[in-house]
């Protein structure tokens, strides 16, 4: 073998017997022999010590310990990890090119996933901004939540103080209508004047003392403050959009009582006192004035079920029916009945829900003013409720357009083109004012997923942000699950 030998072994053997044999075998181990001794020598005096000090030990009692004044430390406690979160998904399905359309001006958008509340997109979507016709949803939750889908609004009309003379009393029936019973008008179910105008002569007539009735009160002090909320833009009256806000009113104040959309006067309360004045017997006086306390009752007639009224404020927008709901809100919550009072109303009404309302203000129930704030995660995490249907909520989902099936989705202008792959499958509020465009409600994405959203085109916005906003949303229906946020 090649080893090379270590220098111990090397060395040349040592002569002179067994005595010499030891000697030079312990210049040989020098170092490890010494750390031996040591360690043998400590272990006889630890031996030894431990002896002596048993046989010394004293057989009495031992004294009591003075207790040290110093506290005997206690061990720190081993600091335990946090929870780590599970990691996120990585998903990779991006809209970039969708939402980097110019149309949309500012955009704000959120999208969530409804089964999890994770949040799959956002882009600036906790800052409160406008939602134009999208507050109705607000408005409607609100509703459904105070008053409950079977309120029904009631026309009324009482015995004056003044021998000869009615009172009208509106109730916030915006929906009454001055057509013959049997018609059909824009509200579906709506009472008619003619049938509360029998229902009084049949009372009048049943007491002999009565004399004839020659005059009208007309009492619309149900709701108070302007009848214009002052930060609307009066073309909205003028192209056939949006009427004053009284208690008393026929056929949402259009011209035409079977048009959705057609021109409204400045006086509502006076064109319904004449059209109830004809039904009565014509020719009588027609004063402004309120109902004597106690009065006896003549007639009644009902609006149609809030159920019925949220869906023609979500179905095609009905911006007057919005505006009761909201005012007939803030009164059942004890709020007020002006405008001044909805903010308070509506909030209250969607207290139940439980979604944080911060930064929410609703100035009115339509959203017709910019100065309605609500963050697109607001209305994501309601939606959340609403496609759950939480409470009464269900009767608002049903009410929402339906893309390319129904209201104001199935309109010629919106998912046409390569958009109607979505048709049936979005199914959300619809919102449109001069400074922007929106659109919120719920997708059933092409995977199965349900995603709630929001989409606000703000800013300098012309009618091709529909499209626009039609495109992310179909965008986000072929993602689904896999949406990205990049």
């Amino acid at each position: 073998m090649n080893e090379e030998p270590d220098a111990a072994s090397s060395a040349p053997p040592e002569q002179g017997g067994p005595v010499a044999s030891v000697l030079a075998f312990i210049r040989r181990h020098r170092l490890p022999l010494a750390i031996v001794g040591g360690v043998l020598v400590f272990a006889l005096l630890a031996t030894g010590a431990v002896a002596l000090g048993a046989a010394s030990a004293p057989t009495a009692a031992p004294a009591a310990v003075k207790p040290s004044s110093t506290p005997t430390p206690t061990a720190e406690a081993r600091p335990v990890p946090a929870v780590v979160a599970p990691a996120s998904r990585f998903r990779t399905c991006s809209v970039a090119a969708a939402a980097a359309d110019p149309r949309l001006a500012n955009l704000q958008a959120q999208v969530m996933k409804a089964s999890t509340g994770e949040v799959l997109y956002d882009r600036g979507g906790t800052t409160p901004s406008r939602t134009a016709s999208v507050m109705k949803v607000l408005t409607s939750a609100a509703a459904l939540s105070v008053l409950g889908p079977e309120y029904r609004a009631a026309t009324t009309v009482v015995k004056g103080s003044e021998p000869g003379s009615v009172v009208l009393v509106g109730g916030g029936d915006v929906t009454l209508s001055r057509t013959a019973s049997g018609n059909e008008t824009a509200y579906p179910g709506a009472a008619h004047l003619d049938e509360l105008a029998a229902q009084v002569r049949a009372a009048w007539a049943a007491d002999p003392a009565n004399p004839p009735i020659t005059k009208l009160i007309l009492d619309a002090s149900y709701f108070g403050g302007d009848e214009w909320q002052p930060s609307w833009d009066l073309v909205e009256r003028e192209d056939g959009y949006m009427s004053n806000i009284t208690a008393l009113m026929v056929d949402g104040d259009r011209n035409d009582p079977y048009s959705n959309t057609s021109a409204r006067s400045a006086d509502p309360i006076g064109r319904a006192g004449e059209a109830f004045a004809d039904e009565l017997s014509g020719g009588l006086t027609i004063e402004r004035g309120t109902a004597p306390a106690g009065a006896a009752q003549l007639g009644q007639v009902l609006s149609p079920p809030v159920s019925a009224l949220v869906d023609k404020a979500l179905v095609v927008s009905d911006n007057t029916v919005a505006e009761m709901l909201a005012r007939l809100v803030a009164i059942e919550t004890g709020s007020g009945n002006d405008f001044a009072a909805i903010n308070a109303g509506v909030l209250a009404g969607l207290a139940p829900y439980g979604v944080d309302t911060t930064g929410v203000v609703v100035v009115d129930g339509s959203g017709l003013s910019n100065d309605n704030a609500v963050p697109p995660s607001y209305l994501t995490r309601l939606f959340v409720k609403v496609n759950a249907r939480e409470a009464n909520l269900g009767y608002l989902l049903d009410s929402l357009p339906v893309s390319g099936e129904r209201g104001s989705l199935a309109y010629d202008d919106r998912f046409w083109g390569d958009n109607a792959v979505a048709d049936g499958r979005v199914i959300a509020k619809t919102g449109w004012i001069n400074t922007g465009y929106t659109l919120s409600g719920v997708i059933r994405a092409e995977d199965g997923t349900d995603l709630t959203f929001a989409i606000y085109a703000l800013g300098d916005v012309t009618d091709d942000a529909k499209t626009a906003i039609d495109t992310l949303a179909t965008a986000f229906f072929h993602c689904g699950d896999n949406l990205s946020n990049q």
